[in-house]
């Protein structure tokens, strides 16, 4: 570029920017200036606020994840000793059933025998 296309288009943008100043109030700059501090500062303490936040949570979930590991394998354990015993109870009821077939009541049986109320129904 020759110099003298540089300094039509430095005058150009300037120009510009003076027709830019003249729509806008220098004062509504101002205030916009002042509102956009504001919110950095309100955003920088929300950052501050967070960051703290996010290193409690670490040090916290630090402190309980060997007992949520230790907890999670006892509950599996748990739930294969209950499968397994269910297992067996069905078993052992299929067994009993197999050689005593008045053993368990059928559904219209049990409606008669149970005479308990039923404590669900609001009265």
């Amino acid at each position: 570029m020759e110099q003298s296309e540089k300094e039509a288009i430095a005058a150009a943008s300037e120009e510009l920017s003076q027709e830019f100043k003249t729509l806008i109030d220098s004062q509504d700059m101002d205030s916009l200036k002042q509102l956009q501090h504001i919110i950095l500062g309100r955003l920088q303490d929300s950052n501050a606020v967070l960051s703290h936040f996010n290193d409690y949570s670490e040090h916290c979930y630090a402190e309980v994840s060997s007992d949520l590991y230790t907890n999670t394998r006892l509950l599996k354990s748990m739930k294969l000793d209950l499968d397994y015993i269910f297992q067996k109870l069905r078993s052992l009821k299929a067994k009993i059933k197999a050689t005593y077939p008045d053993a368990f009541p059928d559904d219209s049986t049990i409606e008669t025998l149970d005479r308990r109320p039923d404590l669900e129904i609001p009265q």
